[in-house]
């Protein structure tokens, strides 16, 4: 049987130029990593840590203070949740639908087909850690057409395959591929702006609320009756030092672990491996195990388990 995989936070790869806003003033200090699946970077150069499929894809953002991801939106859903830091999201087609403050452990579940945007608003860098839905991410990114209009003014081109092209370099589109259309205005009205007293109290979840909750049993965060009701393709659970028992378990689907706070042993056959704040745990289908916090103190971390729907959570307008 294969045997879990670790991605420790301080050997993550970044990638500066994964996406088409990596030359524009403002987005050009960003990182991105991806952890789990292809995910949907946009560059030949990204480093994928664990290639395994496991019907949803994990990655990361981390950014110097005041630094901001452009407007995009996904056909699948996103999840972020923040690891370190402060941030800022906010929304709609310029991103002024509506914003909202997330603090560390926060989770935000962004609906499908909404543009959405992030920006480091704390003093020190941060990172935020992201649940695509898909093995394949439905497509990738869609850009706000202001986006690839600013990224065109610094060299940077975004061809019709989704792959990007860097002028700088002195990199050209291939003879016959064309450049990333903008959505046509058409496109564009269709596309919902949701005010920020529905996204709100419905999308977003505050760490400490959920660990509340975590007290006895792990808390179901998103899933088809979680406090945040998706059927993404992934069910998030927030788990806490006494939501766990010792007991062994075997998860019939993927499973990932993500550790928020503290230290976690993870134990399995004869083997044993602690995990440490930031790290990623990539675990089988059906693989006995088990997972229990070290020390005494705050701990916390994610579970996410593959699910067989898919739907995901999409603006109605209801």
């Amino acid at each position: 049987m294969e045997q879990p995989q670790i991605v420790r936070y301080g050997e993550l790869q970044p990638c500066r130029s994964a996406f088409i806003d990596a030359h524009t003033p403002g987005s050009d200090k960003k990182e991105n990593f991806t952890i789990i699946g292809a995910g949907v970077a946009e560059s030949v150069h990204q480093h994928v840590h664990i290639k395994a499929t496991p019907g949803f894809n994990t990655g990361a953002a981390g950014q110097p203070p005041k630094c901001f991801n452009s407007l995009h939106y996904h056909n699948t859903a996103e999840v972020f949740f923040v690891l370190k830091g402060r941030w800022r999201f906010f929304w709609g087609q310029h991103g002024t639908a509506g914003e909202v403050i997330m603090e560390e452990g926060d989770i935000f579940n962004i609906p499908t087909r909404v543009f959405r945007g992030f920006e480091n608003v704390g003093t020190d860098y941060g990172m935020i850690m992201s649940v695509l839905g898909g093995d394949d991410s439905g497509g990738g990114v869609i850009w706000a057409p202001h986006v690839l209009d600013a990224a065109r003014d610094h060299g940077l081109v975004l061809a019709e395959t989704g792959v990007l092209y860097d002028t700088q370099k002195g990199e050209q589109l291939p003879d016959g591929v064309r450049p990333m259309p903008n959505l046509t205005e058409e496109q564009l009205a269709e596309i919902p702006e949701v005010p920020a007293s529905v996204v709100v109290p419905n999308y977003v979840r505050r760490y400490w609320d959920m660990m509340a909750l975590a007290k006895h049993e792990p808390c179901d965060v998103i899933s088809a009756t979680g406090l945040i009701k998706d059927k993404p393709g992934f069910q998030v659970e927030l788990l806490a030092r006494t939501s766990v028992s010792s007991d062994s378990y075997a998860n019939p689907q993927h499973e990932v672990l993500v550790v928020m706070r503290g230290h976690w042993k993870l134990t399995w056959d004869d083997q044993e491996v602690v995990l440490n704040p930031g790290d990623t745990c990539w675990v089988p289908p059906g693989l006995v195990h088990a997972i229990a916090a070290c020390v005494s103190g705050e701990a916390s971390l994610y579970r996410i388990s593959k699910t067989n729907d898919s739907a995901g959570l999409t603006w109605s307008g209801g």
